[in-house]
């Protein structure tokens, strides 16, 4: 009986692994009820492009990459991509930060909005929350990923 419950005990912990390591950012803490989210487009919108991103932010404030200061961050908008931390390279990001490519659109410089110019159909859009260095705070913040489509 103690192997069974030993046996059954080690695949509940296997199965937990990926998803705590999910969870988990890189070092910089992440302020208390902190929440990023999309001003516009809403979740199901049908646009035209161009098309006009706007991002929200409670509970921190913003601050250019390479600057240090508490309860500061920078977005980053993911394009197309699944989900922070789900995929092939999702780990890394949560590690060691976010690539900079046509998926993963940085912005650095402090800005709170963008304009997209997305070729027509459905996307997905999600927006987080980076340290000074790219990198997401040990509790990442994350909007929800939403999907829009582009007429």
């Amino acid at each position: 009986m103690n192997a069974m419950i030993r046996s059954s005990l080690a695949a509940v912990v296997a199965c937990a692994l990926p998803v705590s390591a999910a969870l988990a950012g890189g070092e910089t803490p992440a302020p208390d009820g902190a929440e990023v989210y999309f001003v516009t487009p809403k979740d199901g919108e049908v646009v035209s492009a161009p098309v006009t991103v706007v991002f929200g932010l409670r509970g921190m404030g913003v601050a250019p990459a390479g600057t240090e200061k508490e309860n500061t961050g920078h977005h980053h908008l993911l394009i197309d991509r699944p989900p922070l931390g789900e995929g092939e390279d999702g780990a890394d990001e949560l590690s060691y930060g976010l690539p900079s490519d046509e998926n993963h659109i940085h912005f650095g410089g402090g800005q709170t909005e963008t304009t997209l110019d997305l070729a027509p159909g459905e996307h997905t859009l999600q927006l987080v929350m980076g340290d000074y260095g790219h990198v997401p705070h040990s509790t990442p913040i994350v909007s929800e990923l939403i999907t829009i489509k582009v007429e």
